[in-house]
């Protein structure tokens, strides 16, 4: 498996939030979410995945994105925002790998608020994909509406979600060098290196020894992150119908 991870970073976005004087949190909170949107339009039209990290900073997985894609990406929002973009891209077996090829490309190039660190854009690419270069798993808590949702106020729900995340999150990145990210609702996303069907077992049990809450998880391959996550949402898909923990490869994302 290869994975292709890009990491998007806003040019010296700190000292810009408080010059001349600081600025409106929920300006800043709308600029964030809307240059979110647009990056996520842009590259999930070329069935990339992208996701918001901390805003200032997001990771996606762009394999099948090339060079002048990148760069084309990075001049739009040049040209439409107050803030421009730094662009760096790695390549590895493991989605941790390539994201810290990513991290140092811009790193060797100056701080992230470095204001003459602007618009760096660097890195490989990808020439060729294959059916198996990707595996996305698609994690979900087991009857989060039913426990949680319908029971308890919203933001203890939130927290007990928050904690089964950071929990699988830390436990991905720490045995296999995965990359998992909260999506929204019950939802976490993860990219990961070739792993077997007990590595997803595994993880479910951590989670559920360590915060108490029950999941379950689709598991997808392919070409780009589309084509796995589409697969990995049909898996899931399984799990909910059969009552099971762990399905892998549902149908491939030419079903879409």
């Amino acid at each position: 498996m290869t994975i292709q991870v890009t990491l998007v970073q806003i040019d010296n976005y700190g000292p810009w939030t408080v010059t001349p004087e600081p600025r409106r949190e929920m300006d800043l909170q709308t600029l964030q979410s809307r240059l979110f949107a647009d990056v996520a339009q842009f590259l999930g039209h070329r069935d990339a995945y992208v996701f918001s990290t901390r805003f200032d900073n997001m990771i996606a997985v762009t394999n099948g994105v090339d060079g002048a894609a990148h760069a084309t990406l990075q001049e739009s929002i040049g040209n439409r925002y107050p803030v421009s973009i730094s662009l760096a891209t790695g390549v590895a077996a493991r989605p941790i790998d390539a994201l810290e090829a990513a991290n140092e490309r811009l790193q060797i190039e100056g701080s992230a608020q470095d204001e003459g660190r602007t618009e760096v854009l660097s890195g490989e690419y990808l020439s060729e994909t294959d059916r198996s270069d990707i595996q996305i798993a698609h994690f979900d808590v087991v009857d989060a509406t039913g426990k949680y949702t319908d029971r308890l106020n919203e933001f203890d729900t939130y927290s007990t979600i928050q904690a089964a995340y950071g929990s699988l999150m830390r436990y991905l990145r720490r045995k296999h060098g995965a990359l998992a990210f909260f999506v929204g609702g019950d939802n976490v996303i993860a990219v990961c290196p070739d792993l077997p069907e007990r590595a997803f077992n595994a993880a479910v049990d951590h989670v559920a020894a360590d915060v108490e809450v029950a999941l379950q998880v689709g598991v997808g391959r392919g070409s780009s992150a589309h084509e796995a996550g589409f697969a990995a949402k049909h898996a899931l898909e399984d799990c909910r119908h059969d009552g099971t923990s762990v399905e892998l490869f549902g149908a491939p994302a030419a079903g879409d």
